[in-house]
């Protein structure tokens, strides 16, 4: 599929995506608790999404992906938000990026990618990171082609298949993404060489080397040292150009809802990703600002 982003990718330098969104919310003092996580603030504090956006631009980010990760049409009714608010709050999402792209100091060309999860992150219960539901693909299918066909609707530049935890939900997620007439990267949480639910990546990455609504793939919310093998077999398996914004390095620990151990993200690492293939790099959990800006200098020529 061709398109301006897809452009992008392909020509110049690699393009720096941002940081988490949910780290930087949570350092402007909000509080995301709850099981809609950061898209709660899309319908009681949509200014602070915006301001997260900005902050990562300003400090050298070309793409900003939306709040939208943990945004169902499921999650939402279970908060008492209706399916029209909800889709309205999608479609929010990637206006807002838009609005904090516009305010941005900055003559770089900016782009939105607008967040599709996992459906285990709708569950709110860390099974984003075993997939294996229990579901058909069907059903994932069902689950994923509504909230695709808003967040297309509202014209991001890419849609973010982000977090994949298993072939299977990949599958259906290809499937999903079919004729709504924007490209998508298809990115997945991975262990080692293997995805969360342990296919080998070279498995699941052959799943997206013909589909032609798929850009960019990849890997994210990984430990950074995962990256690098991805990364080349990612190039080597589907020839497409290759995502990756890994985690800080610390790991989540679901039933406790917090964060352990040390950050090990190297921004100096990412010379050595772009060597291997990388056009899309950036960072996940707990990566911020200064950890992009660091980034971007890494990835900027001389």
């Amino acid at each position: 599929m061709t398109s301006d982003f897809a452009d992008a990718l392909v020509s110049g330098r690699p393009l720096v995506l941002d940081g988490g969104m949910s780290n930087q919310l949570e350092s402007a003092g909000h509080d995301l608790s709850d099981g809609l996580w950061s898209a709660r603030l899309l319908a009681e504090e949509p200014e602070a999404i915006g301001e997260a956006h900005l902050a990562y631009f300003e400090a050298g980010a070309d793409v900003a992906i939306t709040a939208s990760y943990q945004a169902t049409f499921e999650g939402f009714a279970r908060h008492g938000v209706g399916r029209h608010a909800a889709s309205e709050l999608m479609a929010l999402s990637v206006e807002s990026a838009r609005e904090a792209a516009r305010r941005a100091r900055t003559d770089r060309r900016l782009w939105v990618a607008a967040s599709a999860g996992p459906y285990g992150a709708m569950l709110a219960d860390g099974s984003e990171y075993r997939g294996r539901y229990g579901l058909g693909a069907g059903e994932l299918e069902r689950f994923h082609r509504p909230r695709l066909e808003v967040l297309a609707a509202a014209r991001p530049d890419v849609l973010a298949l982000e977090t994949v935890p298993d072939t299977e939900e990949a599958a259906a997620l290809l499937r999903a993404v079919r004729h709504l007439g924007v490209p998508a990267w298809l990115s997945y949480t991975v262990a080692g060489d293997r995805t969360r639910a342990g296919q080998p990546l070279e498995e699941a990455f052959a799943l997206a080397a013909d589909a032609d609504e798929v850009i960019a793939v990849g890997v994210n919310c990984c430990a950074p040292e995962d990256v690098a093998g991805a990364v080349e077999t990612a190039a080597r398996v589907t020839g497409k150009p290759v995502v990756v914004y890994p985690n800080s390095g610390e790991a989540w620990d679901a039933e406790a809802r917090a964060w352990r151990g040390r950050s090990s993200f190297a921004a100096g690492e990412v010379r050595g990703w772009r060597a291997a293939g990388a056009r899309l790099v950036g960072g996940c959990c707990r990566v911020g600002p200064e950890a992009i800006r660091s980034v971007a200098a890494a990835l900027t020529p001389g």
